[in-house]
């Protein structure tokens, strides 16, 4: 199998690292904000889905399999994306404190610039209250690697000091629904049944 991850996703070549497919980067150059804007008031679900294949449908890779990928976080029915700076960021985690974070992940498989798979996966993360204070020294620690990150954490680094509890499997909370991934390539007859 020849497969082409169009993300340069630290925690996504780390999963597929950590399971053995082979694979390649060739990250997508898609303007992701203005996709959203276009998609309005779409369920987050899908625009995390219309992200993903339009990530996958923008990478030209012939005989190959291309996998977009991306994740949406919302809490309180409002909509986030990746802070465009340490400030934003500190914003962003009063705003989730005390609340429930939705994290759509979704993922898409193209083919000869067809799409031959989707799918998505939703993680509820449950924030603890934070203080000002907590807020600076994790921002000191993990500033500026969080800056990359819808919901402003890294769960394989501090990101588990922000929350109270997570419902969801792991993959899901690191950005891409492995498993989903993972049987689709197996129906493709791309890994192994």
């Amino acid at each position: 199998m020849s497969l082409v991850l169009a993300s340069k996703s630290a925690s996504r070549r780390a999963m597929l690292d950590a399971v053995g497919v082979p694979y390649r980067c060739e990250p997508a150059g898609i303007d992701e904000r203005a996709l959203e804007s276009a998609l309005g008031d779409a369920p987050p679900a899908e625009i995390a889905r219309a992200l993903a294949e339009a990530k996958a449908l923008a990478v030209e890779a012939v005989g190959d399999i291309v996998l977009g990928s991306d994740s949406l976080v919302v809490v309180d029915g409002r909509r986030f994306d990746k802070p465009a700076d340490r400030a934003e960021a500190a914003a962003h985690l009063r705003f989730f404190s005390g609340k429930a974070m939705e994290l759509h992940s979704a993922a898409a498989l193209q083919r000869a610039g067809g799409i031959v798979w989707s799918g998505a996966a939703l993680a509820r993360l449950h924030v603890r209250q934070l203080s000002d204070g907590f807020i600076a020294d994790y921002l000191d620690a993990e500033w500026p690697e969080v800056g990359h990150c819808v919901g402003v954490f890294r769960i394989e680094a501090r990101g588990p000091l922000l929350f109270e509890a997570i419902e969801g499997d792991q993959f899901t909370v690191l950005g891409m629904p492995l498993l989903q991934v993972l049987g689709a390539l197996r129906e493709l007859g791309e890994l192994p049944a």
